[in-house]
């Protein structure tokens, strides 16, 4: 029996089709097949966020989610956002704030803020605190991110 599947999805805007084993999980076919290194496998168990991706305009965990199930679906990464300059202010946020320290957490804190600010443009602390609460930050730059995010948020509502 064969156990690899044929897909084909759009990735930041690209039509991408390959064949797979049936088991890759999302995170590792944008990492190992598309070279899009920005998703990290952290806990491999979808608590850390690490993974972060954006399926059809949601967020995912790319650890949890077979990249066969993404058959047909648009992906974004935080290359595509990064390249299309959408996320370009909470970027700029996170690096003023010191909220990108080591960087490991970073592309899924910044898609996670994204959402959140979509979701709810004027997020309150507590808020921000809330939305970020699945995505660990080994270093503990908590109050930068959410200093950064709500400047973003503050910005762009006014």
């Amino acid at each position: 029996m064969d156990q690899n599947v044929d897909i084909t999805l759009k990735v930041n805007g690209q039509s991408v089709s390959r064949r797979i084993p049936a088991r890759t999980n999302l995170v590792d076919f944008v990492r190992y097949e598309l070279e899009l290194t920005g998703s990290h496998v952290g806990c491999e168990h979808g608590v850390c966020g690490a993974c972060t991706i954006r399926v059809d305009g949601q967020i995912v965990r790319g650890c949890l989610m077979l990249a066969a199930q993404a058959d047909g679906a648009e992906v974004e990464t935080i290359e595509g956002l990064s390249e299309d300059g959408s996320i370009s202010d909470l970027q700029q946020a996170f690096h003023e704030r010191n909220a990108v320290q080591c960087g490991f957490c970073t592309p899924g804190m910044l898609l996670t803020a994204e959402e959140l600010l979509q979701k709810n443009p004027s997020p309150s602390r507590e808020d921000i605190r809330e939305f970020i609460s699945g995505n660990y930050c080994r270093c503990t730059g908590y109050q930068a991110i959410v200093d950064a995010i709500e400047r973003v948020a503050n910005e762009r509502s006014a």
